[in-house]
This record gives C-alpha cells, structure tokens and sequence, in this order.
C-alpha cells in the first residue's frame, strides 16, 4: 500500500517534532500496519458519501500516559492501494476533528 502525506499532516508533524522527539518512533507501528493493508482505527461517519475517513489512537512514548492522551491521527483510504495520511495532533492540543476541518485539508491537498 503506499501512503501519501497532506501538507497539513507535514506541517503537523514538523511542530509536533518539536516538542516530542519519539513521534516518528511512535508513528511507525501504526504506518506499518498501513503499508500491510491493514486499516487500523475508527472509521469517523458523517464526512460525506465517497469518503472512507478513520481515526487512530497512537501511543505518546514522551509523555507516558498511553493511547489515550496521545496522538490522533487521521488517514483517508483513496483506494485499496493508497492511503492519504491527512492529518496528526496530540489529544491534549486539539480535542476532535470535524468534518469541516477534513473537508478543508482534502480542498487543500487536491488543489495543488
């Protein structure tokens, strides 16, 4: 499977960089599991017909308090050969993302 990167999600990354230094460590389960097909997470509804959205907890080893107070990161399945990765926060900067906010990083992405 080959996976894409938003700029939104770069961007994410850079500044998430900053402040923990494990996150690409952390990350690499998770796009492991990606690149083998295997669509891990929650499929987040109400995005629209056409959009197949997941959301998937991933450990912050810098902070140590597990999945549930670390990062989220959210993909879009483009087919069953790409994997466009949109977008990645820590819970304890950003609560949820909306459909709106989804919406905006596609407009984004498929305009350059």
């Amino acid at each position: 499977v080959q996976i894409e990167l938003t700029p939104e999600f770069q961007r994410n990354l850079r500044d998430l960089a900053k402040r923990y230094r494990n996150i690409r460590f952390d990350l690499q389960g998770v796009t492991q599991e990606l690149e083998a097909g295997n669509f891990v997470g929650d499929r987040i509804a109400g995005v629209g017909e056409g959009y197949v959205i997941f959301k998937v907890r991933v450990r912050n080893r810098d902070i140590q308090k597990g999945k549930t107070a670390g990062y989220r990161l959210i993909y879009q399945v483009e087919s069953p050969i790409c994997i466009l990765l949109l977008m990645i926060y820590s819970k304890s900067d950003h609560e949820d993302i909306t459909a709106n906010e989804i919406h905006g990083i596609l407009d984004e992405f498929y305009r350059t």
